[in-house]
């Protein structure tokens, strides 16, 4: 299938109206026309944790959401995006609740990476932990089997608990193949278009390397699953925060890509109103990708801008969206901050908070995402102007909970009528109809406190204009019989 090039909808199962039918009905009722790109559902499945990413099976919904049939009555009408988080499973999965029964007796004993798998002995060698790009104090969680009583280590590279609730699959395994292969054919069956493969970076796991992003081994499993999508048309998304040349050598292998440096430049450049460094980097970036500027986590900093940011400088823009009440996460590994100790891995806040509640700078934020090469994206959250959620970080002791507010129906009826949603919403429409967007992308020459952004396709034009001064957004356009007409956004 090809992607269509207009804006998708990224929201939880839940957090439009409470669950999947209630999202079709507001779907339908108020974004009908809005969302023309697809709608990326955050994880649907039962869960035990990390708000849907520890799944623990991908063949059912949850019942609190819904259906299958819920998910097939969405994708009559969106492309729908669903994860798959090809790194790991829930602890409470059938498939690893059998391996705590039984252990290496387990049928599903192969599909999870026992330490013997990556030490000989089974036995960590702090010395290689140490090399590895780390998420928790220990990559690995330690079980006790039923039947013998014995200590079984199994790899577990993501979770807050200990032992984790996310159990890291084997992708080498012949088994992992089989189950992911079911998994895609559910999909397939289920009128799912696009699939994210979530947390795909760390799939391979290698004595002397970071863990992350191991080349050449992670091209053979991109190369093998991509098969499997291409024979299912369906179209794959892999997730990887990163150094940004990673991101680079998948594009240039082919695939899709986030674009994760474009939110931190957008924010610089609407906090300090000087677009050098944005324009220098809409030059030079890959045009193969999804944007965005807001989602479940966090804005990337850390190691996804590795390189492209001054440290000093990262800081005076972060303390100003600590001041807007934004909370930070941090990297782990000594080995993987900067010299200086600058260890930011994201900013979590809204990001209409993050600007001030200021509605033309959001807008002036939203136009520059939408005009950058690549399919758009908008959460939930900045699709409504959202403001931070710090009451649910108190109740749950989640920052990300800042930027994860479940709207009501109400809610969303109240959200629809403020100004910055309105002006969303026309802007939207106008990214998704107008005709230029499927041509040409240039950045023209502007002072250092303007924008200039221009699309053109035969004789149709849009030419975006910012000044960062003031936050003024307009758009010139060619409408089909000629004639130029001024939006102002």
């Amino acid at each position: 299938m090809a992607i269509h090039n207009q804006v998708q909808l990224i929201t939880y199962p839940d957090s439009l109206g409470g669950n999947l039918k209630a999202l079709n009905r507001v779907l339908d009722e108020h974004f009908r026309d809005i969302f023309k790109g697809g709608i990326h559902i955050l994880p649907p499945f039962p869960s035990s944790g990390d708000r849907g990413f520890a799944p623990l099976t991908y063949f059912e919904i949850e019942p609190a959401f819904g259906t299958w049939e819920d998910i097939r009555a969405i994708g009559a009408k969106y492309d729908v995006l669903l994860d798959v988080m090809v790194n790991h499973i829930s602890r409470q999965s059938e498939y690893f609740q059998d391996f705590l029964r039984r252990g290496r007796r387990s049928p599903y004993a192969d599909l999870f990476l026992t330490l013997d798998k990556i030490w000989a002995d089974g036995q960590p060698v702090q010395a290689d932990i140490d090399k590895m790009f780390l998420r928790r104090p220990l990559p690995y969680s330690v079980f006790i089997i039923e039947e013998t009583g014995k200590e079984e280590k199994v790899w577990t590279t993501f979770g807050k608990t200990y032992p984790s609730e996310q159990i890291d699959l084997d992708i080498h395994s012949d088994q992992v193949k089989r189950l992911l292969t079911d998994i895609f054919e559910n999909f397939r069956n289920n009128n799912v278009k696009i699939v994210r493969l979530d947390a795909v970076g760390y799939i391979i796991k290698k004595l002397g390397t970071s863990c992350f992003f191991v080349e050449p081994e992670i091209y053979g499993f991109l190369d093998w699953i991509k098969e499997l999508a291409d024979s299912l048309d369906i179209e794959l998304l892999p997730e990887v925060h990163s150094h940004y040349s990673i991101q680079y050598k998948l594009a240039e292998h082919g695939f899709w890509i986030y674009d994760f440096i474009l939110p931190y430049r957008i924010l610089d450049t609407l906090v300090n109103k000087n677009a050098e460094a944005l324009k220098e980097y809409l030059t030079t970036r890959p045009a193969k990708q999804f944007t965005m500027l807001d989602c479940h986590d966090g804005i990337p900093v850390k190691p996804d801008l590795d390189g492209l940011i001054d440290t000093k400088e990262a800081r005076k823009l972060v303390d100003t969206c600590l001041e807007r009440g934004a909370n930070l996460s941090l990297i782990v590994s000594d080995e993987h901050k900067a010299e200086d100790g600058f260890d930011v891995h994201q900013i979590r806040c809204s990001y209409y908070s993050m600007l001030n509640s200021d509605d033309d700078a959001y807008l002036a934020a939203r136009a520059i995402q939408f005009f950058a090469p690549g399919i758009p994206q908008v959460y939930y959250v900045g699709l409504l102007a959202g403001e931070n959620d710090e009451e649910e970080v108190r109740r749950t002791g989640e920052g990300r909970e800042i930027n994860r507010h479940n709207f009501s129906l109400d809610e969303i009826e109240q959200a629809l009528g403020k100004s910055a949603v309105r002006r969303l919403l026309a802007l939207i429409r106008f990214r998704n109809e107008y005709g230029a967007f499927n041509g040409e992308f240039r950045v023209l020459e502007s002072a250092s406190h303007e924008v200039r952004l221009e699309w053109t396709k035969g004789d149709l034009r849009c030419t975006l204009h910012i000044d960062l001064n003031t936050n003024r957004t307009v758009i010139d356009y060619v409408e089909a019989e000629g004639r130029i007409v001024q939006f102002e956004v």
